[in-house]
């Protein structure tokens, strides 16, 4: 089928508003902004099933609706973010078809009665942000954004804010108090942002994959994006693959379509592993996400069979592992990573980042016993579900996964130390 996200990859300049206008662009906020109630724009999203497309997976108008009634103003801020390892989709959203994703933004906005909507692009993402500065420039041009869009009494800014390069930033309310200039901590919840959010005020929090999927759902109909993907799993998917592959890079896909060998070994995604080695681990949500092994190669692509094979889809990021992996290793490279990302605010990720990193330290060099390898599991429980925010949850998890499935690589090292 013709792509819905990725259009760049079959339309040739589609981030040239006269090209994106040419292939329909715009309509739907045409019809949103003329024909629909903000409300009406609301129920579409609902009735369509869209998940959030950033991590969580939370039904997209279903958020919107919380916002309390007759508080004003109100903000969309779109998580621009991205830090995950392993993630990428959304550069080449904003890279290659920005238009798509500002009109989302706009018809969001539109339907949430917000007059500013920020978006918060990672900091390493500069070429992202100029595209999307002078996209946005052209949209105003064109009447699409700025004052009385498209001749209506709808008015609507949107800013740019450029991040400085931290993860914990991609944590919602971390994101809005980097936003409103202090510390990116995350915020004791409730309140949550769509009470309480940017400035104190109702604020909705979108992915920008997710809002690049509003357009289509308005121009065509929610029952057309239900007819996309599964009855739970809704509309388009992109799905980022990297690692020990022939052909790393972004692939579009209708969710449950495809299984993760489709999708790995695929001709046209990423065509196999490298050197013909064997698939040994699979991360289905970068360092995130619980890894998974070669039996679960024939699990569909969507958010419940994943979590049905012990692991989360988050944001896609599909990294491959092949057989010459050392899952220790691996382990431990992954922990180093949240450790350093981990702002300190909370207890147990501070603390726990740091002696998983340095019992996985011990094992890597040697120098570990069966005891260290049996605390590792102790360490994660008190650290999972005790935490301010998801990073705690998501550093057990290179733990949690590869102990699961590649104890006998942790216990050769013990074995080979010669220490009990």
């Amino acid at each position: 089928m013709d792509k819905i996200i990725l259009r760049n990859q079959d339309i040739p300049d589609i981030g040239d508003i006269g090209v994106y206008e040419r292939n329909g662009g715009y309509a739907a906020l045409k019809k949103a902004i003329t024909e629909m109630t903000p409300d009406a724009v609301t129920d579409a999203v609902k009735a369509s099933g869209l998940k959030g497309r950033g991590g969580a997976g939370f039904p997209t108008g279903l958020k919107w609706s919380f916002l309390p009634k007759g508080v004003f103003p109100r903000y969309l801020v779109v998580n621009a973010d991205e830090s995950e390892p392993g993630t990428f989709k959304d550069r080449e959203i904003m890279e290659k078809n920005p238009h798509q994703f500002i009109e989302g933004v706009i018809i969001s906005a539109y339907a949430i009665q917000c007059n500013h909507a920020f978006i918060y692009i990672r900091g390493e993402y500069p070429v992202a942000a100029r595209i999307l500065e002078q996209a946005i420039e052209t949209a105003r041009a064109r009447g699409y954004a700025g004052k009385n869009v498209l001749g209506t009494d709808y008015n609507l800014e949107i800013t740019v804010h450029r991040g400085a390069g931290a993860y914990i930033c991609g944590e919602e309310t971390a994101l809005l108090d980097s936003l409103e200039g202090k510390l990116g901590m995350p915020r004791v919840k409730p309140p949550f942002p769509a009470v309480v959010g940017l400035y104190g005020k109702p604020t909705v929090i979108n992915n920008v994959e997710t809002l690049a999927n509003i357009p289509p759902i308005i121009e065509k109909g929610a029952d057309w994006y239900k007819s996309v993907g599964t009855e739970k799993s809704t509309g388009p998917k992109v799905f980022c693959v990297s690692g020990h592959v022939n052909r790393p890079g972004n692939y579009e896909a209708p969710l449950g379509s495809i299984t993760l060998r489709d999708l790995i070994f695929g001709k046209e995604y990423a065509q196999g592993v490298r050197g013909g080695k064997n698939v040994k681990g699979i991360l289905t949500a970068g360092a995130s996400a619980p890894m998974l092994t070669a039996q679960h190669l024939d699990t569909k692509l969507d958010y419940e069979a994943i979590a049905a094979a012990g692991s989360i889809l988050g944001s896609a990021s599909i990294i491959v592992l092949d057989e010459d992996t050392d899952i220790p290793w691996a382990a431990q490279k992954m922990i180093e990573f949240f450790k350093h990302e981990s702002c300190g605010k909370c207890t147990p990720c501070r603390e726990g980042t740091y002696w998983l990193l340095t019992l996985l330290q011990r094992v890597n060099e040697g120098k570990a016993s069966r005891q260290d390898i049996e605390m590792l599991p102790i360490v994660t429980s008190q650290m999972y579900g005790r935490t301010l925010c998801p990073l705690g949850d998501f550093a057990t998890s290179p733990v949690t996964g590869t102990l699961k499935w590649f104890k006998n690589e942790y216990e050769a090292k013990v074995k080979a130390n010669g220490a009990h």
